[in-house]
């Protein structure tokens, strides 16, 4: 059988959010071009489900109603108002947001939705005038010639492989990303890498009626946090991360101690006596951005966690996925514009990407260098603090407002 031949200037390999992103904003710029993922949507994907502010600024730059009706509106998504801590001494803290002015809609801080259907909801509003969008292909094969990039793909379907020619490869396949194993780049460094787990439940007991996130911080396990997310229909997203470098110092393994926070954790295993597993734990790594990954070079460009983009404190990887997409979609426009694809092209991308994740990335760093007594010591103290407190009410206004009314700038 001989492939079809196809001939684009650019080709973002991975439908998922940091790469629908990228193509809805191309899309949006009028820019065309071809984008491939080795799944056909929908389809499930490892994560915590989470969705904060960032995720929400983005849409709005996309469609003002998908935030303002469809979020609400879209069953698949759970408001969620707030969050609660547990510290390590067993303490719970929550931080409830009730807007004080009247709003038509109030905005809540969080959303929650299963990636089976946020990846798919992302999907079905691609501008296929400008989106040639092929599911179940598989890249099995990248060559660099000169000035341009040949793929070679495998499909799920019968008589759909491909060859692609491309002069720009936008790398949103993920951290198994087959461009990052092509340029020699796939590598794990475990000092900006966390292993996690997920499962899903339903009936979790005790979960707040404005379903807030919760983190627990267990006692004795360092730079790791154990999360119960509200979904729709009574279900939650259930799971536990720690830093790699930490798990591998301290013998850590990860479903042992899941298993015992939710059987026999005194603070977590109450929650869980009557609630029912619809999964077995299913594991997954976060490359964070702690690392600081070239991002970028001759005829390509990395987004999502591809680029190790995420957040090293909170685990959050979808907004600054979907951030990341948005910035790649206005340098790959300067470089169609210039007709030149070459790193010099983007030579200031990854300060455009990492710019927004600055705090976190020293906060992440100096805890991670500070002995774990000082670790527990600090995490008791701070969450009940009421000057953390105020400090994080007055917060929220800022973070509103940057989601719901500041544009998102591209120093290009």
């Amino acid at each position: 059988m001989t492939a079809e031949f196809v001939k684009t200037d650019i080709l973002i390999i991975g439908a998922g959010p940091a790469g629908a992103t990228t193509s809805l904003f191309l899309a949006r710029l009028g820019i065309p071009h071809l984008i491939v993922d080795a799944a056909v949507f929908p389809r499930d994907k490892v994560c915590g489900d989470g969705l904060d502010l960032k995720v929400v600024r983005v849409l709005r730059h996309l469609n003002p109603e998908i935030v303002t009706k469809e979020l609400f509106e879209n069953q698949i998504f759970t408001p969620c108002w707030g969050t609660r801590f547990f510290t390590q001494n067993g303490r719970a803290t929550d931080f409830v947001y009730n807007p004080k002015t009247p709003m038509p809609l109030p905005h809540p801080l969080f959303w929650t939705a299963k990636r089976f259907h946020f990846d798919a909801f992302l999907v079905k509003k691609f501008d296929l005038r400008f989106a040639d969008f092929r599911q179940g292909m598989q890249v099995t094969k990248i060559v660099r010639d000169e000035k341009a990039w040949r793929v070679f793909t495998t499909s799920t379907l019968p008589d759909r492989e491909i060859e692609i020619q491309a002069r720009l490869i936008i790398g949103a396949d993920g951290d198994h990303s087959v461009l990052l194993r092509h340029l020699g780049e796939r590598k794990i460094d475990r000092r900006h890498y966390a292993g996690t787990l997920r499962q899903y439940w339903r009936n979790v007991s005790d979960l707040h009626p404005k379903n807030l996130i919760e983190v627990y911080f267990p006692p004795g396990l360092p730079m790791s946090y154990f999360y119960i997310f509200p979904l729709a229909n009574g279900e939650a997203n259930v799971g536990y991360g720690m830093v790699s470098e930490v798990a591998a110092k301290g013998g850590h393994k990860l479903r042992d101690i899941f298993q015992q926070l939710i059987q026999e954790d005194p603070i977590m295993a109450p929650r869980f006596r009557h609630a029912q597993p619809l999964e077995e734990p299913v594991g997954w790594g976060l490359p964070l951005a702690s690392r600081r990954r070239r991002a970028f070079g001759d005829g390509y460009l990395l987004v999502g966690d591809a680029a190790s983009l995420v957040c090293p404190t909170s685990g959050e990887g979808i907004g600054t996925g979907m951030i990341s997409g948005y910035i790649a979609a206005h340098f790959a426009q300067k470089a169609l514009k210039n007709n030149c694809f070459d790193a010099e092209q983007f030579k200031n991308y990854d300060r455009e990407i990492y710019r927004r994740l600055h705090s976190e990335i020293r906060l992440y760093n100096l805890m991670m260098g500070v002995s774990p007594q000082i670790y527990n010591f600090g995490l008791n103290l701070l969450a009940p603090n009421p000057l953390f407190q105020w400090s994080f009410r007055r917060r929220v206004g800022g973070w509103l407002r940057t989601a719901y009314a500041r544009e998102i700038e591209v120093r290009i």
